[in-house]
């Protein structure tokens, strides 16, 4: 058996399956860039990314992936010397952190591993122990990619409250948005991360950061930032086209922008959240009944805790690269790797994968990626639970029924 007929499934946590209808509104000449539709278009796109985004506030496009505006919504409000609070639930939070010491500035890190979420105790503790303030922002991911630990961002809010804290309030919900439910106003986000490549269902290239007021009045209070990562030089009002991106605009993928805005507000964005709903229960009730007999398990055990995008998995080593290679050679799906997830005794991550299961996704597609890996486990000779694909069907059609 080949999977070179056909076409190949792509189950990575991003980029995600682009629609049909997205590659063809791309799939044009070059546009002219200084008047007509496209910069006519740029307003309601911004307009439709804070719908999105649930929010109030301010939005800007950049041109680059979510490390983009890792550094971006840094270099925005802090400088450095100054300290930031990161509670890290995965590879990414870790990242984050990288990249802000980077730029000089100060990380007291919190660790909660790969497989909880943020603990509110501990993380008040630490905002209590700042007695002086010196903390100036938190930096804490919605959904990290590679463990799929899912936080909850409103905790933190209130814990920030409860505590008098005034520090900024950091969000990237670069795998979670349009994906996972997150509404920035009403968890207290002061920024907000994504990108164009998950949920957004554009190739990857643009992202956005959304900021309200308090994140504006921090911004005005630097003295310097670096001109192409200036929030404000992008934002303010009757700023001429080629400054929303400093520069030549993304042309194509923002042809591509529009249309995916435009599916997600055709079937809504409560039903979209509901449909990721749906199918990562579904991917959960087979992965629950395979690990009932075998050695697969499921990164995060608690479901409230774990996001509707992505499902990082495990096995034995190095069953997780042996099943990743066999459904891709044998069947055409391509399942995410175990990024982020090495241990002592498996440095090169060969236990651990992941399924993606964001953006233009339905149920057809991820029956058919169930299918196969209960294929692979089944050609590899790896122990299993039966009923999975039952399982998941029966959880598709309550689902439905509800």
């Amino acid at each position: 058996m080949s999977g070179s007929g056909g076409r190949p499934y792509v189950a990575i946590p991003g980029p995600s399956v682009m629609p049909d209808r997205v590659l063809r509104a791309m799939h044009r000449a070059a546009p002219n860039i200084y008047a007509g539709e496209l910069p006519d278009m740029v307003e309601g796109l911004l307009q439709d990314l804070c719908k999105v985004a649930c929010t109030d506030g301010t939005a800007t496009i950049y041109i680059g992936n979510g490390h983009a505006v890792w550094e971006a919504s840094l270099v925005n409000v802090l400088e450095p010397g100054d300290l930031v609070l990161i509670p890290a639930t995965g590879f990414f939070g870790h990242g984050w952190a990288t990249m802000a010491e980077a730029l000089g500035v100060e990380v007291q890190l919190l660790d909660f591993g790969r497989n909880s979420t943020v603990d509110p105790n501990e993380f008040e503790a630490a905002l209590r122990a700042d007695n002086t303030h010196r903390i100036k922002a938190v930096l804490a991911t919605h959904v990290d990619t590679s463990s799929s630990v899912r936080n909850d961002i409103s905790v933190l809010r209130r814990v920030l409250d409860d505590v008098g804290h005034p520090a900024l309030l950091m969000a990237d919900c670069i795998a979670s948005f349009a994906c996972d439910r997150f509404e920035m106003d009403a968890c207290g986000a002061d920024i907000t991360l994504a990108a164009s490549q998950k949920g957004l269902m554009v190739p990857p290239g643009i992202s956005f950061i959304f900021f309200n007021e308090k994140a504006a009045e921090a911004r005005n209070r630097l003295e310097r930032v670096s001109k192409y990562w200036d929030w404000n030089l992008r934002s303010g009002e009757g700023i001429e086209f080629y400054q929303y991106f400093c520069g030549t605009a993304p042309t194509h993928h923002l042809y591509g922008l529009r249309e995916a805005l435009d599916m997600i507000a055709e079937e809504g964005l409560e039903a979209v959240w509901e449909r990721h709903e749906r199918l990562a229960r579904a991917i959960w009730a087979a992965c629950e009944a395979w690990q009932k007999d075998g050695p697969l398990r499921l990164n995060v055990e608690d479901r409230n805790h774990r996001s509707r995008a992505v499902t990082s998995l495990r096995l034995n080593k190095p069953d997780g690269a042996r099943l990743r290679n066999w459904v891709e050679q044998e069947m055409g799906v391509t399942l995410g790797i175990g990024l982020g997830m090495a241990t002592e005794d498996d440095p090169l991550s060969t236990a651990a994968f992941r399924i993606g299961h964001m953006g233009h996704q339905n149920g057809q597609a991820i029956l058919g990626v169930l299918g196969t890996i209960e294929a692979g486990l089944d050609a590899l000779g790896i122990a299993r639970g039966q009923g999975a694909l039952d399982a998941a069907a029966q959880s598709l059609v309550q689902s439905k029924k509800s």
